[in-house]
């Protein structure tokens, strides 16, 4: 440990001021402090069993661990992810001055493979959006949070966040309290508006109605906006288990998860001719750069449309002589 350094703090010591500090200050979920206490701990644990300071590592160390975590199995998607959470941490030991320099300094991130995203085709989404039973509370909550999640392209975090003071159903917009603080306005078309106006109207009094006054998160009319069955705010981990449930309801083959929503809102705008810049100004998306994925989704979408037309155009043409062979 540099002399420089509290003696009495250890790496596991700063980690804990560090993840303290980015939840207060860095605005990030407990979802992703979780994430980052995992992934910082397995190397600091790694660390110590091979006799080794976390506080004096190095590069060649390091890259020692991640070939490690390759030879295990691991993704290279999980491995970049966890290369960028350590050296995060490395950057605040140095500014805390509990290393004289970024000791990791140099590392590069491992290659990401591109994918695309996945999209909802519009016959699966519309089986999807109507899946929820219209004549139930919860139903009518379920229909306005597929609708929104889809129609104003929202996170699942930002779903869950929404209070019912920040929907202008007049408007048909929210203010959503995105990542890093950032603050923007959704906006989301007429299915989502009459979801949500049915919601509030017959769906969540009931949720509230069902709780008595001194219930423990009753969230009361200026409170959260989409309610459990006990009249608090609904989790990410429920909103996840609820989709999924939707799916099987509609005989949905695909994994179906909150954030497919968001990409087939992306894409379906630019599917239908949206600009880049709208779009990336709907998602949240700081740059543009990481809108620019849907494009190659569009278009890869738009490939295979024609493709298959071509196909049933070549079909016709051949079915055309096989029918005069037939008839001779």
């Amino acid at each position: 440990m540099p002399s420089g350094s509290p003696a009495h703090k250890t790496a596991e010591a700063f980690l804990d001021a560090y993840l303290r500090e980015l939840s207060a200050v860095g605005n990030r979920s407990a979802y992703t402090i979780r994430n980052y206490r995992t992934d910082i701990g397995s190397f600091l644990a790694w660390c110590r069993e091979r006799k080794l300071e976390p506080l004096a590592t190095n590069r060649g160390m390091f890259r020692e661990y991640l070939g490690e975590l390759k030879d295990g199995g691991m993704v290279p998607a999980s491995i970049t992810r966890r290369t960028s959470t350590v050296h995060g941490f490395y950057k605040y030991l140095l500014q805390e001055g509990a290393t004289e320099r970024d000791l990791l300094y140099g590392v590069a991130l491992p290659k990401r493979p591109k994918r695309l995203p996945k999209v909802l085709d519009p016959a699966v989404l519309d089986a999807l959006l109507s899946a929820p039973d219209p004549e139930d509370p919860a139903g009518l909550r379920d229909r306005a949070m597929l609708e929104l999640l889809y129609g104003g392209g929202l996170r699942i975090s930002e779903l869950v966040g929404l209070d019912v003071k920040q929907v202008d159903l007049g408007e048909g917009s929210a203010i959503i309290h995105g990542k890093g603080a950032k603050e923007r306005v959704a906006l989301f078309g007429e299915p989502a508006m009459q979801a949500l106006e049915r919601y509030l109207e017959a769906g969540r009094p009931h949720l509230l109605s069902d709780q008595t006054p001194a219930s423990p998160g009753r969230a009361g009319a200026g409170g959260a906006l989409f309610l459990n069955r006990f009249g608090g705010r609904l989790t990410a981990r429920s909103v996840q288990t609820l989709i999924k449930r939707h799916a099987v309801a509609a005989r949905i083959a695909a994994d179906v998860h909150p954030h497919l929503l968001r990409h087939s809102f992306a894409t379906h705008l630019l599917d239908g001719g949206a600009d880049l810049r709208i779009v990336q100004d709907l998602l949240g998306h700081s740059s543009a750069n990481t809108t620019q994925i849907y494009t190659h989704v569009s278009q890869a979408r738009q490939a295979k449309v024609s493709a298959e037309a071509w196909e049933k155009v070549a079909e016709q043409a051949l079915e055309g002589p096989r029918r005069k062979r037939r008839a001779g």
